[in-house]
């Protein structure tokens, strides 16, 4: 299998997080955000959308959105299943990765951010500001679901989950970007233990061969 990844890129730090807990091995291949590589005509080749992740299974077939290459994995290679069997157990882990990947991470996406700032002239505070009121309106929803149903040490229990998959790389960000944390002492506590897991620390973005300090 083959990743196109961008090492900051929450999206593919979530299948990056997979595909390591599920011991599935990958080249991976370089997309710079930054520098706009992912709108190139060759890139939107792999993927209408212009986005990553981008996945090219053994089969040669192209896969993208993060959440549906990860349910992908987890058909192919069940062992360990990220999206539990149990349905009252499966709705809870997908209303927390949902949260996370359809209510939090659109609206502060890098595009998003770049057309606030390069298409409505806002400034560099404000966009700082609009960054921070989402994080914070959708991790107090979060820290609060966590509250009412998780089960520690992860998000639901003794065994990671997509949940994880997806909160880790959103906290990261929050962390960049310098948002307040202390407010979801839950989120953060399934965050540290996450980062402890050498699964986790191998998905991490310092240690992918994109990356730049």
């Amino acid at each position: 299998m083959q990743l196109y990844s961008f090492f900051n890129s929450s999206t593919s730090y979530r299948v990056r997080i997979a595909l390591a807990l599920k011991g599935l091995d990958y080249a991976c291949q370089g997309v710079n955000l930054r520098s706009g590589e992912q709108r190139s005509a060759a890139h939107r080749e792999l993927n209408p959308a212009a986005g990553v992740p981008v996945l090219v299974t053994d089969d040669g077939e192209l896969l993208s959105q993060s959440l549906a290459i990860i349910d992908y994995l987890d058909a192919v290679q069940p062992a360990p299943r990220l999206l539990p069997a149990e349905p009252l157990v499966r709705m809870r882990v997908l209303e927390i990765a949902n949260l996370i990947a359809c209510d939090i991470h659109p609206v502060n996406n890098v595009r998003v951010l770049n057309y606030l700032q390069r298409e409505l002239d806002v400034s560099a505070a404000q966009k700082d500001a609009w960054y921070g009121h989402w994080v914070a309106e959708g991790l107090a929803a979060v820290e609060e679901l966590l509250q009412r149903h998780g089960s520690a040490p992860y998000c639901f229990g003794a065994q990671p989950s997509l949940a994880d998959c997806c909160l880790v790389p959103q906290v990261a960000n929050a962390q960049r970007m310098g948002c307040d944390l202390a407010p979801y002492p839950r989120v953060m506590a399934v965050y540290r233990h996450c980062l402890a897991q050498p699964a986790f620390q191998a998905a991490a973005p310092a240690q992918q061969p994109d990356f730049i300090a």
